[in-house]
């Protein structure tokens, strides 16, 4: 997890506050806390819990057959106490996400960039116009090369790196307080994993708060 500045706090990043505690209907417990500036990393083994556990503070697990108790603290607000609408709001301009799979994440039907642009146009409230040249630069920004070009394609027409990185460029695009990163480099090539890490990490330092 990664982030601007801000706190969480989840059981119990501008600014995140630290995650206190999430407990899952399964009986696991998992307490996190991130300051601002921080990345935190959460290892374990496949089927731990770990994109459970993301999906529970993103508000995104169905209802259906899951409970979540705790509390997700987020700037002082809990947000497993908000409505649908509420957490809406948040989700991608306050708290941004990148999914393991870009292909089951993308819409394969929808251009990359009007996927871009429909977070700008939502949590902007720019128009298509005014967010297709941000939506270009965040490609530009990612690695993305020929972004003009890449605006007006589809998720089959991308290479699996270039994939994810369009993934990164929707979750940075209204540049969240936090970033979670859901085993962003899955099913790629070593190369290719380097570059999305290296690529993350420059867009958290790059928004990361500078001290006085």
């Amino acid at each position: 997890m990664a982030a601007r500045p801000a706190a969480v706090r989840a059981g119990p990043h501008r600014d995140l506050h630290p995650l206190r505690r999430a407990a899952l209907h399964r009986g696991r417990r998992a307490e996190l806390r991130r300051l601002p500036g921080q990345t935190v990393g959460l290892v374990g083994e496949s089927g731990c819990g770990k994109s459970v556990t993301s999906l529970a503070i993103m508000g995104l697990l169905p209802a259906r057959g899951n409970t979540v108790t705790g509390t997700v603290d987020f700037e002082g607000t809990d947000l497993l106490t908000l409505s649908d609408r509420a957490m809406r709001d948040r989700r991608g301009q306050e708290i941004g996400m990148i999914f393991q799979d870009p292909l089951s994440s993308l819409n394969p039907v929808v251009p990359i960039g009007r996927q871009v642009t429909e977070v700008l146009e939502r949590h902007k409230g720019l128009s298509k116009k005014a967010a297709r040249p941000l939506a270009r630069d965040m490609l530009a920004k990612v690695g993305i090369p020929d972004p003009e070009r890449r605006l007006s394609e589809y998720p089959h027409q991308l290479s699996g790196g270039m994939r994810q990185r369009a993934l990164i460029a929707m979750a940075l695009a209204c540049e969240p307080r936090l970033l979670i990163a859901d085993e962003p480099t899955t099913a790629l090539d070593v190369t290719i994993q380097a570059q999305i890490l290296t690529c993350c990490a420059t867009s958290c330092r790059r928004w990361a708060p500078r001290s006085s």
